[in-house]
């Protein structure tokens, strides 16, 4: 059961704040079987400690040996200390959760123990606010058991998804940048209002309310976009003038290729990465 696991999150950024916020605001893992380190940062471990709750200590003084679950969320280039400084002190029952863009579970396994159980993710930056789309990809030891406990604790940053490791890069095309895309959007569509006239915080409400609702709509409605697109799009219309201008200027093709490119560049940083990192 996850609320009786004791977690520790190797790392204090934003990430990390966010993936304890969500648990304990969720009630998955208690406050106080919750542990956060970092390297040298004390005095953002304390804000941490006294704002949820938990326990914030130094390296040194984490007690791994009691820890079920530890959490990679330090920047990737300090991924292979982090690896070599682990190995060391855990055994193949725990498990390691990186989430380190460009660090692949067999990585991982190459520079642990043998038989480590590790698991990939990748939530992205609406985990902020519990609505993360966050993918995960065991390896290759990992058992049944613990791939269900290490999404019931992402599940506390949103939705989960159980994904091959190889759509990795294609998750972070589709998800991991996905928010930038949507938020260029809004940008322009808030442009365009203000050049008619609109204030423009009321038409950036009116657009998040807007996407919302066409949101929800895929979620909760049994149709495909486009069959919701087709639905709302009269012949002649206004929806009809403003897709055909869409497609005039190639916003399709466009949103297609920022996905394949974002994909595409995923796969270049996680040979670069894995590439140059060597314990220090």
């Amino acid at each position: 059961m996850l609320k009786q696991k004791k977690v520790a999150f190797l790392g204090a950024g934003s990430m990390a704040e966010s993936m304890i916020s969500g648990a304990v605001k969720s009630g998955k893992i208690r406050a106080e079987h919750i542990y956060v380190t970092n390297k040298s940062n004390a005095t953002r471990l304390e804000r941490l400690e006294s704002r949820y709750g938990i326990n914030a200590v130094p390296q040194s003084e984490l007690p791994y040996a009691d820890m079920d679950i530890f959490v990679l969320v330090m920047k990737p280039n300090g991924a292979a200390d982090a690896l070599a400084s682990l190995k060391d002190k855990i055994v193949p029952g725990q498990v390691v959760v990186s989430v380190l863009a460009g660090i692949s579970t067999g990585y991982m396994e190459e520079n642990l123990n043998s038989g480590q159980q590790v698991v990939r993710v990748m939530p992205n930056t609406s985990s902020m606010i519990q609505e993360s789309a966050t993918a995960i990809s065991p390896g290759r030891f990992t058992t049944e058991d613990h791939i269900k406990e290490v999404e019931e604790l992402l599940s506390s940053m949103g939705k989960v998804f159980l994904i091959e490791e190889e759509q990795m890069d294609i998750f972070t095309g589709l998800a991991g940048s996905g928010p930038a895309y949507f938020y260029y959007l809004m940008e322009h569509m808030e442009r365009a209002g203000r050049e008619s006239g609109m204030d423009g915080k009321m038409a950036r409400e009116i657009i998040a309310q807007t996407i919302l609702g066409a949101a929800k709509m895929i979620i909760e409605k049994d149709e495909t976009p486009e069959v919701l697109r087709e639905n709302v799009t009269s012949p002649n219309g206004t929806t009809a003038s403003g897709l055909n201008a869409l497609r005039k200027y190639n916003g399709g093709t466009a949103i297609s290729q920022a996905v394949h490119h974002a994909a595409n560049r995923s796969k270049e940083i996680n040979r670069e990465l894995e590439g140059v990192l060597v314990p220090s």
